[in-house]
């Protein structure tokens, strides 16, 4: 198994419990930001992807909670947060 295949048999193991709000949020009128675009490149999970609009676009579902892309794009253009108790990613090693 390659270690691609492994880390994503590792990733399907995981949980991830919505909150009532998402935890990241683009900023609004920053979709199409070029700094924002570094994160549909860095996010380990892929949960960004620009749309037919060239707008960045935020799927939350699946977030690490890494916090790679607050790091690659900057708070100017995410309000990023850890997600409320009980809520989020919880990790499962198998």
């Amino acid at each position: 198994m390659s270690n691609s295949a492994g880390l994503k048999a590792k990733l399907g193991l995981d949980v991830f419990k919505p909150g009532l709000e998402p935890h990241i949020v683009i900023r609004p009128g920053m979709e199409k930001d070029p700094r924002l675009k570094k994160a549909i490149l860095v996010c380990p999970a892929g949960l960004y992807s620009e749309n037919e609009k060239g707008e960045v676009v935020l799927t939350i579902d699946g977030c690490l909670e890494c916090g790679t892309c607050r790091i690659a794009c900057g708070t100017d253009v995410l309000d990023w947060n850890y997600p409320d108790g009980g809520t989020g990613v919880q990790f499962r090693f198998g």
